[in-house]
Formats: structure tokens, C-alpha cells, sequence
């Protein structure tokens, strides 16, 4: 592989745009965070959600991971306020709508332990009389705010968002507003992965 290509895992924090330019002198960016020129997020993050994100200066391989069609998998920890039901888990599972767009299945599960994250800065607004769950939730799209147009169809306002895997990318020790060059098996897996779909020919193909 290239030895001019950079491989980058960074540990969003809230309130970071997903991008290197500033548009307004209070927003902070990737630039606040990261030295390496020239890499691009595959993909995003909003402002308020944090976690996990991959930067590269592969364009291929940017392209690929990046097409609706590769599909690969994406899992965030949710916090919700009050504790969904079956019910509401089931929908969320099998699809929901949202806008005029109907979800994907989803894995989704209602995390029973307490989740080892660090405190958001801001913190969330707490209500004391309003119970708060975690979720963990893996989707194979990403649709413009989908986690918390999801959780809102059902009835649970999403709170906080932290993306906390993507494929087989993990956060792990990695800390809040750290950065690290992906390791040669990640390497591997990833250009393997991305490899394995085939896309769809071109209009002009046809």
C-alpha cells in the first residue's frame, strides 16, 4: 500500500464539526484537533453526536466507504429520554418512518450496564422527574440525523449520541479528542471489506 496514504481514527467530542474550515469563530473543528494535512472524514458526524470517525487521504477508498451501497456497519450508544418498551425496540428493529423515508432493519438493544463514556461537556439536560435509558444501536445507512430522527418517531427523544464502532473499527482506549493511525490488520480488514461489495454499474455502463 502507499506509504503517502494516511489511516485516521479520532475520537470526536461533542460540539466538533466534521470538517477542517471554520464557519463562525465559535465553532470548533477537526483542524482544533488534528495535524495532518490534507486527510478528509469518511463520512460524518454531526456537531452535537461524538465518537468514533475515520479520516483518510485514500480517495478510492474514501469514495467506497462512503457509497450508500457498501453498507457497512455503524453502532452508537444512545441516550434516550425515558426507557423504551418492546414495543417501541421492535420498531426500531424492523423500520420506522421518518420524513418520507422508511428505515432499514436494525440491531437494537436496551443496554442493561451503565456505559464507561466520559461526561459530555456540555452535559446533557437532566429532568428529575424523567428517567433516562441507553441504547445500542447498529445501522447498515446513514441518513441525515437518522438516530435521532429514529428515536423521535417512537416516542424517545435521543440526548446524547456517540458513535462507538464502524465495521470493525472501535474505539477501545482511544480518549476523548484523540487521534491514531490505523494499525496494519485494521489496515488490512478495511481495504478487504471495502473490496468485497460490488458496486453498481454507472447509468452509462448499462
Amino acid at each position: 500500500m502507499p506509504n503517502n496514504y494516511r489511516y485516521i481514527i479520532f475520537y470526536k467530542p461533542y460540539g466538533v464539526l466534521s470538517q477542517f474550515t471554520k464557519d463562525a469563530p465559535t465553532h470548533s473543528t477537526l483542524k482544533d484537533y488534528i495535524d495532518v494535512p490534507d486527510v478528509y472524514p469518511v463520512g460524518r458526524l454531526d456537531w452535537d453526536s461524538e465518537g468514533l470517525l475515520l479520516l483518510t487521504n485514500d480517495g478510492q477508498l474514501q469514495h467506497r466507504l462512503a457509497h450508500p451501497h457498501f453498507g457497512h456497519k455503524r453502532t452508537y450508544w444512545v441516550q434516550v429520554e425515558r426507557i423504551p418498551d418492546a414495543y417501541a425496540i421492535k420498531k426500531l428493529q424492523t423500520g420506522v418512518e421518518i420524513q418520507d423515508y422508511r428505515t432499514q432493519p436494525a440491531e437494537v438493544r436496551l443496554l442493561t450496564e451503565e456505559t464507561q463514556l466520559p461526561e459530555r461537556i456540555p452535559p446533557i439536560r437532566f429532568r428529575k422527574n424523567v428517567p433516562t435509558a441507553w441504547l445500542e444501536m447498529t445501522l447498515t445507512e446513514g441518513k441525515n440525523r437518522q438516530v435521532r430522527r429514529m428515536t423521535a418517531a417512537v416516542g424517545f427523544p435521543t440526548l446524547r449520541l456517540v458513535r462507538v464502532s464502524i465495521a470493525h473499527l472501535q474505539l477501545n482506549s482511544l480518549q476523548l479528542g484523540q487521534w491514531r493511525d490505523l494499525k496494519g490488520s485494521e489496515l488490512q480488514f478495511i481495504h478487504n471489506v471495502s473490496k468485497s461489495k460490488s458496486f453498481p454499474p454507472k447509468e452509462n455502463d448499462l
